[in-house]
């Protein structure tokens, strides 16, 4: 059977940040629910504004694919609590080509809320490292996520596109900065240590706030103080951290902050609080939006404040995802036809062994021949192995197959080329 690349996307584009929240709240090792005997291995992609399953499918026709399709979209329903007929609305599937297209521009952050926006490298990164420890890669798989990785350090490197977007976190503070006193004179509050976490601390100090408190629903407070220079603040000291915030930022992985908190910490009313939710899921309880004094800013209203016009990315930005999709779906019909070159190597060698042994028990043992005869078989096999990746790429591996096979008498067993009849 012939492996097929497909993605099953659920994205800001499809679906509302109420199901993304739901469907992310629920991701962890769905890569391995995600594989059958026709699914050989299976990706998650999950953020904020992504849930995305790319998968290796086993397939010999388009039904094929398209049950394999259908399974993953029941086995998400499944795992995430979201029925199916809700989700089938709200995704978007691709299948060979599309999928490298589709990666790439996630990658390097054109398909971002935020035009240009650079957590999402990381985190298609670290999807790649946690179906690793799942067992759920393959070559294909592996190919299709570091080469995604590689064009989005090209995209970042030789255009201006992160220069023109922003990420998340930064645009978060943009929106919050007319509610705040000056930075440096903000008291604020984190609540969260991961990869996010130090992306809010970058951005804060970039706009000059000082102080930073740092609290941690898991107990990692005093490891992120210790490495990123912050005050830490225990459990029993949250009550006072609150009531002394201007600013509140939450990015972790649970729900960490609710009315009862504020109303523990004895929070003075007149004393605005901007609570800013970067989790999904959400991380703050939408009561807290009633509480006097207090605003909320989730990721759905951010979103909405996206400057798309002014985060427009540039033509070039968009080509080099282009022209590295092209590039992918060529290496890959390339590759296919590695088994023919392989076995087509490996009868010219043999050849030359049996040729050089016969010589050698003539007594004849001349190092000049020996070399000049294995430089002739490296000639001899360039012209062939660079046609046959030539004709791979242009749909024809089955010329090559049947040529290996007139010629030399070569059986060559490679999925989707019928055997010899």
């Amino acid at each position: 059977m012939d492996g097929v690349l497909v993605c099953v996307s659920a994205s800001h584009r499809t679906a509302d940040f109420s199901l993304l929240e739901r469907l992310s709240a629920a991701h962890g090792g769905a890569a391995t629910h995600l594989t059958d005997p026709g699914v050989r291995g299976a990706v998650v992609v999950a953020t904020c504004n992504r849930y995305e399953s790319y998968l290796d499918v086993a397939a010999d026709s388009d039904e094929d694919v398209q049950g394999a399709m259908d399974r993953a979209l029941d086995r998400i329903a499944t795992d995430t609590g979201v029925s199916a007929a809700e989700l089938r609305p709200r995704t978007r599937t691709m299948k060979a080509s599309r999928v490298a297209a589709h990666l790439f521009a996630v990658a390097s952050g054109l398909d971002s809320v935020v035009l240009g926006e650079d957590e999402i490298a990381g985190q298609v990164r670290r999807s790649l490292a946690d179906a690793r420890k799942q067992g759920t890669t393959t070559a294909s798989l592996e190919r299709l996520f570091q080469m995604a990785s590689a064009t989005s350090r090209g995209v970042k490197n030789t255009t201006r596109i992160n220069a023109a977007g922003r990420s998340m976190v930064r645009l978060a503070l943009d929106l919050a900065e007319t509610r705040l006193p000056a930075w440096s004179e903000t008291s604020v509050l984190i609540i969260g240590t991961g990869a996010y976490a130090r992306t809010t601390l970058a951005a804060l100090r970039d706009r000059g706030v000082g102080v930073v408190d740092v609290a941690s629903p898991s107990g990692r407070e005093r490891r992120f103080a210790v490495r990123d220079g912050v005050r830490p603040v225990s459990a029993d000291g949250r009550p006072d951290a609150l009531a002394a915030a201007d600013l509140v930022i939450t990015s972790t992985n649970v729900v960490a902050l609710d009315a009862s908190d504020l109303s523990a910490a004895g929070r003075d009313p007149a004393h605005p609080l901007l609570v800013v939710d970067l989790g999904l899921p959400a991380n703050v309880d939408k009561d807290v939006a009633h509480v006097t004094g207090v605003d909320l800013l989730d990721l759905e209203t951010i979103s909405l404040h996206a400057p798309v016009q002014e985060l427009n990315a540039s033509a070039e930005a968009f080509d080099l995802v282009d022209q590295a999709a092209k590039d992918f779906e060529q290496r890959s019909a390339e590759d296919a036809a590695a088994p023919a070159i392989v076995a087509y190597r490996t009868h010219v060698e043999q050849v030359l062994e049996a040729e050089l042994a016969r010589a050698r028990a003539r007594g004849d043992e001349d190092d000049e021949t020996e070399r000049a005869l294995r430089h002739f078989a490296s000639v001899l096999i360039h012209t062939p192995t660079t046609r046959a990746r030539e004709a791979a790429a242009g749909g024809r591996l089955d010329e090559v197959v049947a040529a290996m096979r007139t010629l030399y008498g070569i059986e060559v067993g490679i999925e989707g080329v019928p055997p010899a009849r």
